[in-house]
């Protein structure tokens, strides 16, 4: 048996290394190493609970959106604040802006020039799919950047900035929307429409939302122009729906008040209970401890601890690991296509990016109905005093999947401060039972080594990881 590392990647967030254990060319073992420790949790410790706010937004830069949400989320509960209509909606506007941004910086910038490369030149597909994603060079990027670039304009008028506003609070928004900004940003949303029906789907996005299995999938791709159906051609000609399968556990924290929270394995939708998330550090350079809740949890740096092999901490829910992200939103809330994606192939390379694609087309429209929802002139932020003794959970979905936030707040500063981002869910070393995260379970089996195709790239992608969020 070999081992080899593949790393560092690019067009991921952050570093990221993954060891394999190789026997006749294929995958037997797989280690994921989250290799930069930043030590936010630490930060937060002392501090006033507001600091937060400002604090957490710059644990990234593409999901700080998320970050700021669930924080705010947090201290809402400890506050005993609800937010108003008004700043639920515009928290939801925002949240959904930067999720659906990053969905389309991940399917054009990230996931698909790998097709564009040299390994694929035989394929019939391939010189459209070079000209269209080749990095840098290819026309997508010339017309998916200004897309983008305008849709974020929403952020101008519900956020104030991004990235790292601080129009999120407790109590929802601290930016009032008016009658005028209302019809503007509806015209920014009617403009992004245009772009992702004729470029991305070629077709309207309720007809996308609709599809319900994957027979009607292909046969709606089937000759048509877009991305989507060109990505589809790809999948069914590489096998895409065949490869990257973990465990089939997804969980969600829940979305927008659109999508419910709760966990799905062996065609069955149960419940969340937040009690059952544990974080297990047998095999992190961190302090070693039975499997805590997050909200007993500490990050203490053990960096000489023998048999650890990465910084990122091992979240289980009910003992067992779950993947999270669009295709874990999607399952947990019934989507038909997704279910059918899943029960036909299990959570496949496929069926990730499928999911990504379509919860934009789901999304756009409930934007547009949030947006008419608004009543400018009554509050967006409700008011609240801070105690000096409490506690508090955020739990929010961001692009990437479940992102937790837990604080404790003693004698008016935060006592404790623990971080589950969805890359540490999907990007989890072994735990003290000596069972693999997702990627890791995903990764067995697969061609590895000179000469392989490049199958990893494809798998690791599709789980779009962020690793600056993996260890804070």
């Amino acid at each position: 048996m070999s081992r080899i590392v593949v790393g560092p990647f690019n067009r991921v967030e952050g570093d990221l290394e993954v060891s394999l254990e190789l026997e006749a060319g294929r995958i037997q073992a797989a280690y994921v190493n989250s290799p930069l420790f930043r030590g936010f949790e630490q930060i937060l410790v002392g501090r006033a609970p507001l600091d937060a706010l400002a604090i957490v937004p710059r644990i990234c830069g593409i999901c700080s959106v998320a970050q700021s949400a669930a924080a705010a989320t947090a201290l809402a509960d400890a506050m005993g604040v609800t937010p108003t209509p008004n700043g639920l909606l515009a928290r939801h506007l925002i949240q959904a802006t930067e999720n659906m941004a990053d969905h389309l910086t991940h399917f054009y910038l990230f996931f698909m020039p790998d097709f564009a490369r040299p390994d694929y030149v035989d394929r019939p597909w391939h010189p459209a799919i070079a000209e269209r994603f080749t990095a840098i060079k290819g026309s997508a990027a010339a017309e998916v950047l200004p897309a983008r670039a305008s849709f974020l304009r929403l952020m101008g008028f519900l956020a104030g900035r991004w990235p790292h506003t601080l129009a999120i609070q407790p109590g929802g928004s601290t930016r009032a929307i008016t009658a005028g900004e209302r019809i503007r940003l509806l015209a920014l949303l009617r403009e992004f429409r245009s772009f992702l029906e004729r470029r991305l789907f070629g077709d309207a996005l309720e007809r996308i939302g609709q599809l319900a299995s994957k027979a009607e999938l292909l046969a709606w791709a089937d000759g048509r122009a877009g991305d989507f159906p060109a990505f589809l051609k790809i999948a069914g000609d590489l096998g895409l729906e065949r490869i990257g399968r973990a465990d089939d556990r997804f969980l969600s924290h829940g979305a927008y008040g659109l999508f419910p929270a709760g966990t799905w394995q062996q065609g069955k939708t149960v419940a969340f209970a937040a009690a059952r998330i544990t974080e297990d550090t047998e095999r992190a350079w961190l302090l070693a401890d039975q499997p805590r809740h997050p909200a007993t949890g500490e990050t203490i740096v053990a960096a000489d601890k023998a048999d650890a092999y990465t910084w990122c901490k091992a979240p289980r829910y009910a003992g067992q690991a779950h993947e999270v992200g669009a295709l874990a939103r999607q399952v947990v809330a019934g989507n038909p296509l997704l279910l059918d994606l899943v029960q036909r192939d299990g959570g496949s390379v496929m069926a990730r990016v499928v999911a990504r694609l379509q919860e934009l087309a789901l999304l756009i429209p409930a934007m547009e109905g949030w947006v008419q929802a608004l009543q400018p002139g009554e509050s967006f932020c409700a008011q609240g005093v801070m105690p000096d003794e409490g506690s508090g959970v955020g739990l929010v979905e961001a692009a990437r999947g479940s992102l937790g936030h837990w604080l404790t707040i003693r004698r008016g500063r935060i006592e404790r401060y623990q971080i589950i981002a969805p890359t540490t869910w999907n990007f989890s070393p072994r735990d003290a039972t000596n069972q693999e995260g997702p990627l890791e379970k995903a990764l067995l089996g697969l061609a590895a080594g000179e000469g392989a195709p490049p199958t990893i790239q494809h798998v690791v992608r599709s789980f779009d990881p962020c690793m600056v969020c993996t260890v804070h």
